[in-house]
């Protein structure tokens, strides 16, 4: 998934992750999803969510936006590094890097280049401002996915494949404070989180971001398509995306 969560930095990893503990495995999606779910997915999805993949690089443009409750949530969540995006655009010119975290998980970090009032470009007049996300993907004590934050958020994760695109879906939400992990009421947290990966081929992909909580509806949106910059066999090694995605 394409963070929506700010990833540890390097001195505060968990201790999993310290020079005494045992390696981190690998994160292996493929296992997670299942063999019969995993050969649904395209060739270029497989190969961008495959064990141990090289770190990567994207540039697209996302539609962006944010309800009114959900400025309130992207406000709380400073306390725990800001995790949220509170911006309502179009178009927005983003970099996505994907990196391994050197501990068997995945670092997705995104950066979004708006003006200081959330417009895309930083048109004249206007201040620059790049805001970066990130987060990382690992394998949770449970064996299952998880994402988390060093600021203390975290959510385990489903993952499965549903009509050729990999989805990602919260299950619940922790708040993790020395070795305790502490549940998030439903109620309190922005909603499910659903984030769905869809090949579009032609070395393009689209990104689907949306969180809807059980009584304030839908709190967050994101969408967005981006060039992969591998070219596969049946890829057009000449693809460039020179439009935006579909306005919101």
């Amino acid at each position: 998934m394409f963070a929506f969560f700010t990833a540890p930095s390097a001195n505060r990893l968990p201790l999993a992750a310290s020079h005494s503990a045992p390696p981190a495995a690998a994160l292996d999606l493929h296992a997670l999803v299942g063999a019969a779910a995993w050969a649904r997915l395209p060739a270029a999805v497989q190969r961008r969510f495959g064990t141990a993949h090289a770190d990567v690089t994207y540039q697209g443009h996302l539609d962006m936006r944010c309800s009114a409750i959900g400025h309130v949530y992207a406000a709380l969540a400073r306390l725990w590094g800001g995790p949220l995006t509170h911006l309502n655009t179009t178009a927005v010119p983003t970099t996505v890097r994907v990196s391994s975290n050197g501990c068997g998980g995945v670092v997705w970090e995104r950066r979004f280049h708006a003006d200081a009032a959330g417009s895309a470009g930083g048109a004249e007049g206007t201040s620059s401002e790049s805001r970066t996300v990130r987060s990382t993907k690992e394998q949770g004590a449970d064996g299952g996915l998880l994402e988390r934050t060093d600021g203390g958020l975290a959510m385990s994760l489903d993952v499965q494949e549903e009509d050729g695109a990999l989805v990602f879906r919260s299950r619940r939400f922790w708040w993790v404070v020395g070795g305790l992990r502490i549940a998030v009421p439903a109620l309190l947290t922005p909603g499910i989180c659903t984030v769905a990966h869809t090949d579009l081929g032609g070395r393009l992909f689209r990104f689907t971001l949306s969180m809807e909580h059980p009584w304030w509806g839908e709190t967050f949106y994101q969408s967005g398509v981006f060039v992969d910059p591998h070219t596969d066999d049946n890829d057009d090694d000449h693809t460039t995306l020179n439009t935006p995605s579909n306005s919101l």
